[in-house]
C-alpha cells in the first residue's frame, strides 16, 4: 500500500465533499475507515489521521507519510 498516495486520495475527497469534511473533523477515524473500506487497526489509525490532517493544515505530505510508513 502506498501510503502517501492513500491519503492524497483521502485528502482529494475530503476536500471535495463538505459532508465528508465535516464527518472527518467529528470522527476522522470512522470517516477515514468509511473512505477506504478498511477497518484500521486502533494503533495505526491515529497515524492515518495525522497524515490526512497534516495534508489538509497544508503541512509537508513527505513528513505525515514517513510518520506513518513504520506502521506498515
Amino acid at each position: 500500500m502506498d501510503i502517501k498516495a492513500k491519503i492524497t486520495e483521502i485528502v482529494e475527497k475530503i476536500k471535495k465533499d463538505p459532508t465528508l469534511k465535516d464527518e472527518f473533523t467529528k470522527n476522522p477515524e470512522k470517516a477515514i475507515e468509511k473512505l477506504i473500506g478498511v477497518d484500521i487497526p486502533d494503533g495505526a489509525v491515529d497515524s492515518v489521521v495525522s497524515g490526512v490532517k497534516a495534508k489538509l493544515t497544508g503541512d509537508k505530505l513527505a513528513d505525515a507519510a514517513e510518520a506513518i510508513k513504520k506502521i506498515f
